[in-house]
């Protein structure tokens, strides 16, 4: 019988793991929208939520989650952006280069910022890129302002970006000489 308990034991230790694994990641729910569906007795409510999943080290996803109640619909949001993360290029505690993006009415601009700059963003857009690791970035909100079309654009920008590395590569030049102006102040002070 104890043999029994402590082969349970055993098997539950790997889900104790993935529950640490999860901890790890920052959530942040941005939108919470209540939406109808008319049927024939009237209308039925159900909630959709967008959820942001990061693990403030480049790694970040949004997922929307739609259910009767919040708390699943918040579930069911964070398990989809879980699926949906995706690895972005990071310069530093910045991004690389300036990115345009657009997703239905919502249009993003995000510009790399010095260091010590900040996150210069509202809403969604701050959302997105705090959960990804960016902490020095300027950015403008163009057009829609529905949060859900804001966190794609960004995740949309984002997904655009290119290392250092890759655009010289493309433009046949030293990665030195592509990286920001206060990146290669940095390297000529040095040398």
């Amino acid at each position: 019988m104890t043999e029994g308990r402590r082969e349970k034991r055993e098997r539950r230790e790997p889900r104790r793991e993935r529950e640490e694994e999860r901890e790890e990641l920052d959530e942040r729910v941005v939108d919470i929208t209540r939406v109808a569906k008319v049927i024939r007795g009237g209308r039925r409510f159900a909630f959709r939520t967008v959820v942001i999943v990061g693990d403030n080290h480049g790694k970040v996803g949004v997922g929307v989650g739609k259910a009767r109640g919040v708390p699943d619909s918040i579930r069911k949001g964070s398990e989809r952006a879980r699926k949906n993360m995706t690895k972005i290029a990071l310069s530093g505690t910045t991004i690389p280069h300036e990115v345009t993006a657009t997703y239905g009415g919502a249009k993003v601009l995000l510009r790399p910022a010095s260091p010590g700059t900040g996150v210069i963003a509202g809403g969604g857009v701050r959302a997105v890129l705090e959960a990804a690791g960016v902490r020095d970035i300027l950015t403008k909100s163009q057009g829609s302002a529905n949060l859900l079309n804001v966190a794609m654009a960004t995740m949309a920008a984002l997904e655009m970006l290119r290392t250092p590395q890759e655009i010289a590569a493309m433009r046949g030049k030293d990665p030195k000489d592509v990286r920001p102006f206060w990146e290669r102040r940095e390297v000529t002070t040095n040398e």
